[in-house]
């Protein structure tokens, strides 16, 4: 089980490879939102200390670091996080030194990150072996994995419940795949699936995630059926949305509801595979043959006590948070974020907006003949004949991001209004989180603004699926008025942002 458990944590390469691409232009010096300027709130807020609370508000090692070259630090702790994935992923070996390193390094990016701490613990201290036969995974720290993938869906379960009521009239899936995210080509389809199997769909998920959770506390046999039922079901999710690696991520702990007697028929049964020492060493115990345990051993059997006492503590306000009527979702109640509340759509927006950045270069944006041209994004709707796109488990921060901002409003997004500003000045790294830049080649903008829109799925078969068009749009109002960097100057000095220098 170890083994496959080390191949599922590639997908942290993908997490640090999205951090590599994209954090200069989101969080770099000249980022939308600099983790400079935060930091530096942050630790004037906590009296220009470093102290423990500043830690506890912000845990990142970059407190530690020289922040003169704030880029270069962003791509020297994605980089080194993609090499020692990488390692993990090519040699199928990690001990808890590498999966450590490795969640500190997220953790110094992101937060909320269980399932990384949970991994430490499940690797020997310092061998590297992708079988090592001194050290199995505890039982503790399966259990703590099981003990994640419970609370993940009845958590995910609970906050459905308790929130929109669609759920429980059994419609939310009626506007699910239209107003997701990021959708893709065939959420395109699903969203003409008849009523009854979209209420069909809405009894599924409630099954799933209200009822199967409690099949791990029942015995082997349900334990094995509670893993099967939730891998199938973040497949389907995976197959009907682009929401990043994070389905990818809920079938690590879930791989937890298996042993090894279940799992054997996913290797080789070649001489000095991973199936046949997994047999010597099964033939070795049934024979009553101990093995010697080293000294590291020892080291790892205190340590996952007293993992197992930690979690149990750390397990108490989750517990309580679940069974409150007002439940809070996606949030920790300690400051390393290592035992964590979750939950998905608790409310279902019924109709899809959008925002849709446009620029002109006419010298008057309020003149009737401005022709405004149109940004694009790497894959959420904007063109209307584009087809959806296919990226999990890639995941596109800022394309996300604009999905929020549609149902809030740009003061709520001051970030939205930073990135109008590095379009008019033509900023290159700014640029490269967009598909398409109207203006490439010719002087920049002289005006950006931003129109607020109504998407829809077209009808497959129909006259506008019929001229190409994947979406159909009204036009509800301006988001933003229309921009310019002068205008903007004021703005980015209140915000101590640089003002972007046109190319």
């Amino acid at each position: 089980m170890g083994h496959l458990f080390i191949y599922l944590f590639s997908w942290v390469f993908v997490a640090f490879l999205v951090a590599y691409h994209q954090n200069k232009q989101l969080i770099g010096e000249k980022g939308l939102l600099p983790c400079k300027l935060y930091l530096q709130n942050v630790k004037r807020y906590f009296k220009g200390k470093i102290s423990l609370d500043a830690l506890s508000y912000a845990p990142t090692i970059i407190w530690f670091l020289d922040w003169s070259d704030m880029d270069s630090i962003l791509d020297y702790l994605s980089g080194f996080g993609l090499a020692t994935s990488a390692f993990v992923l090519v040699t199928g070996c990690a001990n808890m030194i590498l999966m450590a390193v490795l969640w500190i390094l997220y953790l110094s990016l992101v937060n909320l990150l269980e399932t990384g701490f949970l991994g430490i613990f499940l690797c020997p201290l310092w061998t590297l072996s992708r079988l090592p036969s001194h050290t199995p995974p505890s039982t503790i720290v399966i259990w703590g994995f099981r003990w994640l993938i419970f609370r993940i869906m009845l958590g995910a379960g609970l906050i459905k419940i308790r929130g929109d009521r669609c759920w429980r009239e059994l419609t939310c899936m009626d506007y699910h795949y239209e107003t997701q995210p990021v959708p893709n080509p065939i959420a395109y389809f699903m969203h003409r699936s008849p009523w009854w199997f979209h209420q069909f769909e809405t009894l599924f998920n409630h099954f799933i995630e209200l009822v199967v959770p409690f099949f791990i506390f029942l015995g082997r046999r349900m334990c094995i059926v509670h893993g099967v039922l939730q891998i199938l079901f973040q497949v389907l999710l995976i197959v009907s949305g682009n929401l990043s690696f994070l389905n990818w991520l809920t079938i690590v702990p879930s791989i937890a509801c298996f042993d090894d007697t279940s799992l054997a028929f996913l290797f080789s049964s070649r001489q000095g595979g991973v199936k046949d020492q997994l047999a010597q060493v099964q033939v070795k115990r049934a024979a009553g043959e101990q093995l010697p345990l080293r000294y590291g051993c020892y080291v790892r059997k205190v340590v996952n006590i007293s993992f197992g006492l930690l979690i149990a503590y750390l397990s108490v306000p989750v517990i309580l948070n679940l069974l409150n009527s007002r439940q809070v979702m996606n949030t920790s109640f300690n400051p390393l974020r290592i035992v964590n509340t979750y939950g998905a759509f608790g409310s279902i927006t019924k109709e899809r907006t959008e925002v849709i950045i446009q620029g002109t270069s006419s010298m008057d944006p309020n003149d009737p003949a401005a022709v405004w041209e149109e940004y694009d994004f790497k894959c959420k709707p904007g063109d209307l004949k584009r087809r959806p796109c296919f990226i999990s488990p890639y995941h596109y921060r800022l394309d996300w991001l604009m999905w929020f901002a549609a149902f809030q409003t740009y003061e709520q997004n001051e970030w939205i209004i930073h990135l109008a500003g590095k379009l008019l000045a033509q900023d290159e790294v700014a640029l490269s989180l967009m598909a398409t830049n109207p203006f490439a080649g010719r002087a920049p903008p002289r005006w950006i603004r931003a129109e607020h829109f109504k998407y829809k799925f077209s009808r497959p078969g129909g006259k506008h699926a019929g001229d190409g068009k994947w979406w159909i749009r009204k036009r509800i109002g301006p988001y933003f008025p229309p921009v310019n960097l002068q205008g903007l100057q004021k703005f980015y000095e209140d915000r101590s942002w640089p003002h972007p220098a046109q190319a």
